[in-house]
């Protein structure tokens, strides 16, 4: 049995983490580098270990690697050795590691269960830099995009973490991709969770129907969902991946604002963000985090919601 599906065995709901580069930005650092939050892991490694640990603070049952931006090409880029960028990718998941097992040895809390740690494979438009996992409009085939993955997926998978987070992908054919390279792990588990346009469609204009069939036969994958997607659409999304799919649903949007690849910025207003919560629950979401422009303060609200469904 997957962690996942043991963890719901126990608890009506998992909690995962909110955003990372966000939080490291409100911390001081700056993240306006190709890198993103990358670039921490070697400027910065203790901040790194200090946001996982505040989400595990904050009710997180797991935290996610700060590896969605984390390459050998973009680390040789840095001036990094290819040996040295590999190394930095291993690290993105010992940090998030450490986190957990310092946060557990420190707190424990009674009756909650060991969290956990995910390494996050970011998809080849984080690569890019050019915000194209918000768009799909990639040039590059379902081999070309498996060989892209294929050693950094390896790294992460060699690093041992509880489960991989296949995040913001804005084509199925990429996920298929993803999960091609993963078939040399037969041992891990996966979530893949896609980047949305709107109630019904990923970035690149897959039905997520058509998304949630294909992946439902893979063995391999824990649950299926969508992230850093308007909270809007989430409710719908849900509900029409819950249709088709006997797996557990993971969502964790983010707050409706606009990314702007050029200046790395966000713009527009947040929506209401903890008002959506239930609903995404009530649809049938049953892993719920948040992406980009959420806090743990944002954690810390579906922890307690977690905690009501128990009473």
């Amino acid at each position: 049995m997957n962690v996942i599906a043991s963890y719901l065995q126990k608890y009506p709901l998992v909690v995962l983490d909110g955003a990372f580069g966000t939080e490291l930005a409100r911390r001081g650092f700056d993240t306006n580098d190709e890198l993103w939050s990358a670039k921490a892991l070697f400027e910065q490694p203790g901040l790194v270990k200090a946001v996982h640990y505040d989400y595990y603070a904050a009710g997180a049952d797991i935290s996610t690697s700060a590896s969605y931006q984390a390459t050998v090409e973009g680390f040789e880029k840095k001036g990094f050795s290819r040996e040295q960028a590999k190394g930095l990718i291993v690290r993105s998941v010992q940090l998030v590691q450490q986190a957990r097992d310092e946060f557990w040895q420190a707190q424990a809390p009674a009756g909650r269960p060991r969290p956990l740690a995910a390494a996050s494979v970011g998809p080849y438009g984080a690569y890019l830099a050019d915000g194209s996992e918000y768009r799909g409009d990639y040039r590059a085939s379902r081999a070309e995009l498996a060989d892209f993955h294929a050693e950094r997926l390896d790294l992460l998978a060699g690093a041992d973490p509880d489960i991989l987070a296949i995040e913001t992908i804005p084509l199925l054919e990429e996920a298929l991709a993803v999960l091609d390279d993963l078939k040399r792990h037969p041992e891990a588990g996966a979530w893949v969770s896609f980047s949305c346009a709107d109630d019904m469609h990923t970035c690149g204009g897959d039905d997520v129907a058509d998304c949630a069939r294909l992946l439902d036969k893979n063995p391999q994958v824990a649950a299926i969902g969508v992230n850093c997607t308007a909270p809007q659409y989430v409710a719908g999304l849900v509900e029409r991946i819950h249709a088709h799919t006997e797996k557990p649903v993971v969502v964790y949007p983010n707050t409706g604002e606009t990314y702007d690849a050029v200046t790395k910025t966000w713009h527009g207003s947040e929506v209401p963000y903890h008002g959506y919560v239930r609903q995404w629950y009530q649809a049938g979401a049953r892993l719920i985090g948040g992406c980009c422009r959420t806090t743990p303060d944002d954690i810390r609200g579906i922890a307690e919601l977690r905690q009501q469904l128990l009473k």
